[in-house]
């Protein structure tokens, strides 16, 4: 034999030597406790990360649903704002109109009145001017006889009854 096959011989025991008071010492033990107690330590925080990714999955969902709420009440709060906006220009609109014609009844009773008077400044007028006309004409006929004068007196007096 070479020395070089020589030399990976003694390499060879020298490791199943290193190797047998390694198992001798219990140290595959403590490797196999090590790698055990890793190997749950990994598994608790896989379990733990999944628990919070679960979690955080329910708190994704509830905010989810809360803000689907929230823009169903905000929707429903607008169309509230906005029936009630209509309903308040309906009422607006009715109470203006209401008072349009109210201002115009009273606009055109006014009016109506003011024609009623005039027509009644007119026969007041025409009356005491019919009544001169008939009082002169009266005493230009009937002038000096007394019951000339009761009759021209009683017919002035009828005639301003009558006209007013």
């Amino acid at each position: 034999m070479n020395e070089m096959q020589l030399a990976e011989i003694w390499v060879a025991i020298a490791f199943v030597v290193f190797v047998g008071i390694l198992i001798y010492a219990g140290v595959h033990k403590a490797i196999a406790k090590a790698l055990d107690a890793r190997g749950a330590k990994i598994a608790a925080e896989l379990d733990e990360a999944r628990r919070l990714k679960e979690e955080a999955q329910k708190l994704v969902a509830e905010y989810k649903r809360k803000q689907r709420e929230a823009e169903a009440e905000a929707e429903s709060i607008v169309t509230a704002a906005k029936a009630e906006a209509e309903r308040l220009a309906a009422e607006t609109k009715a109470k203006l109109e209401d008072f349009v014609a109210r201002r115009t009844r009273m606009a055109e009773d006014k009016i109506t009145q003011a024609e009623q008077q005039a027509l009644a400044d007119v026969k007041a007028f025409a009356a005491d001017a019919a009544v001169q006309a008939a009082e002169r004409i009266l005493s230009s006929t009937v002038r000096g006889t007394q019951a000339g004068e009761r009759i021209l007196d009683k017919a002035i007096t009828d005639v301003r009854s009558k006209l007013n």
